[in-house]
């Protein structure tokens, strides 16, 4: 899953997209994730739906005589002639405070002492967060579990029917597993390749691995917080990495543009996206990641006019990752990983093997943008199970041949990626 976030705020109407398909798939992306389409509330919020059967009168084209879900089918169409499969938002742990479910069906609905609807909230940095434009399903003490179930599998069947694939279940860690279990069986039911991405970030790895073992095909890692030394993140990958897969990304629409954070810095964030789509099964990239825009995605605020100036183009690089990807079964997988030692610490050396087919695969990465770091070992076979010799397979600067002792000064950000076959 080679996943491109189409936010659809920043994209436009819809018949405006096909520009945005093309360069999605000329990228190497297999699939387009879009972030809610549903009518939202008063807020304007993408996240707070007001009513899950009708659309965003920003994403379609009035001078269209057909109908939004014709709409939005012609766009399905578009994408999978394209060789893209659609992925949406499935926001089901709320909606808006003005949505007329709370006045149609007031039992679904966490209540605040004085029986107001109770808003979703979480912990940031010590401060506890409250959505004020959002009102909370009740999960936890239902009083009409089966209304409420009945209801979602609606409108998953809804969006099924518009030609969607798969979904990305917003804030799913805090809905139980049993509710995801029989959503998941039953979809699969009458649609065997529909597929459900868990969003856990912000959870314990108790509630993590709770989730993925209510049989979702992804959850999303948090890779992208690494700073390549802790042991936090291998220990995340592998306490979830036999009972699923997970995707890593370099940024989100719930995060700062990297490039922003980095100071536009070229060789960082192909660093990041690099590590990125390697060390995990699936890799998702958000609109401008490509061009180094520095403008965070906003889901009320984000227009089409907030497409930025070419601050620096990674398509070349991009593509030639997720071709990387898509050729090699160990960058598929969760794979077993390990981190290496080396003689310099501004050095990551990953392993991984797969255990679908008989292939390895080490990951050479600078950790340092801004500067050469010498990378040195006498021999590989100290790192690989394999005899067989490592091919470079790198998306920059590949060697044909790789001399023992090998010595090399990669180049700030630089990754060298080195594959063999084991018999």
């Amino acid at each position: 899953m080679i996943l491109y976030n189409l936010f659809p705020l920043l994209a436009g109407p819809l018949h405006r997209w096909e520009p945005h398909l093309d360069r999605a798939r000329a990228l190497g992306f297999n699939w387009l994730f879009l972030n809610p389409i549903q009518l939202p509330g008063a807020s304007g919020s993408l996240y707070s739906i007001a009513d899950y059967f009708r659309f965003n009168p920003r994403l379609l084209n009035p001078a269209d005589p057909a109908p939004p879900e014709t709409q939005i089918q012609r766009l399905a169409a578009r994408a999978r002639e394209r060789g893209l499969r659609l992925m949406i938002d499935l926001v089901i742990n709320h909606c808006a405070i003005d949505s007329p479910l709370i006045r149609e069906h007031p039992q679904w609905f966490v209540r605040q002492p004085d029986g107001r609807p109770a808003h979703p909230s979480c912990q940031h940095h010590d401060q506890t967060v409250v959505w004020t434009d959002l009102a909370q399903f009740d999960h936890q003490h239902p009083r009409d579990p089966e209304g409420f179930y009945r209801y979602c599998r609606r409108v998953v069947d809804a969006l099924l029917a518009l030609g969607f694939d798969g979904f990305r279940c917003d804030a799913a860690y805090q809905i139980p597993r049993p509710f995801w279990q029989r959503l998941i069986h039953d979809t699969r039911q009458r649609h065997p390749h529909a597929c459900f991405a868990a969003e856990t970030l912000g959870c314990s790895p108790a509630q993590t691995l709770e989730t993925a073992r209510a049989g979702f095909d992804y959850v999303f890692n948090s890779s992208k917080w690494w700073d390549f030394h802790g042991c936090w993140l291998l220990e995340q990958y592998n306490l979830i990495r036999e009972i699923t897969r997970s995707i890593s990304f370099p940024e989100s629409h719930d995060t700062p543009r990297l490039a922003a954070e980095l100071n536009g810095n070229p060789h960082a964030l192909k660093q990041r996206y690099l590590f990125a789509a390697l060390f995990a099964a699936g890799v998702m990239m958000p609109i401008g990641f490509e061009f180094g825009f520095r403008k965070p995605l906003h889901v009320v605020n984000s227009q089409p006019a907030d497409w930025e100036p070419v601050h620096v183009d990674l398509s070349d690089f991009i593509t030639r990752v997720n071709h990387l990807k898509l050729q090699h079964p160990v960058f598929r997988e969760e794979s077993p990983a390990s981190i290496l030692p080396t003689d310099n610490p501004n050095i990551l050396l990953l392993w991984k093997a797969s255990v679908q087919h008989p292939q390895e695969a080490l990951l050479i990465l600078n950790q340092d943008p801004h500067h050469h770091q010498d990378f040195h070992t006498d021999h590989f076979r100290r790192f690989i199970q394999s005899g067989a010799p490592l091919r470079d397979v790198s998306p920059e600067y590949p060697l044909d041949y790789l001399p023992e002792p090998f010595h090399y000064a990669l180049r700030p950000g630089q990754g060298i990626v080195l594959v063999t076959t084991r018999s």
